[in-house]
């Protein structure tokens, strides 16, 4: 059988056992595939995959624009910051490179993804959008070795 993926974006109220128990997975499914640090807050807005992502598809949903936030630690923006280098699109100064940490050069540096999609004014803000996420084909990480 052929699993699709599907995403799903959290409302209030949601909790992932709940997200969980709806689509037929786990809580740790939930939280691997989607790269949740906690369990107890998950974001209004957030698109959540909450199906095995299938082999042809091996990009990280948008995580919505709430999950940039200067607390934000996660290695989905380091997968970021790399595709954002690929594209020649970093505010990294050598020897500094992207890290796991949401910062002011990693929205500096989408800015320029930004920019040179053609997008201005506010819409190059560096705060990722869903069509530019998805242009940026930003990959899962590879958990062999985790």
């Amino acid at each position: 059988m052929k699993t699709h993926t599907t995403h799903y974006t959290v409302v209030k109220g949601d909790t992932l056992s709940a997200i969980a128990a709806r689509f037929g997975t786990t809580v740790e499914r939930l939280v691997e595939w989607n790269h949740i640090a906690d369990r107890d807050r998950i974001p209004i807005g957030l698109d959540l995959l909450v199906a095995e992502p299938s082999p042809s598809e091996s990009y990280v949903p948008f995580p919505g624009a709430g999950f940039f936030t200067s607390t934000q630690d996660d290695r989905i923006i380091m997968s970021m910051g790399i595709r954002l280098v690929q594209e020649d699109c970093s505010a990294w100064l050598p020897p500094e490179g992207p890290t796991s940490l949401w910062t002011k050069t990693a929205r500096e540096s989408y800015a320029m993804w930004q920019r040179k999609l053609g997008y201005r004014g506010s819409d190059a803000d560096g705060i990722p959008g869903l069509a530019s996420w998805t242009k940026l084909k930003v990959p899962y990480f590879n958990n062999e070795g985790d």
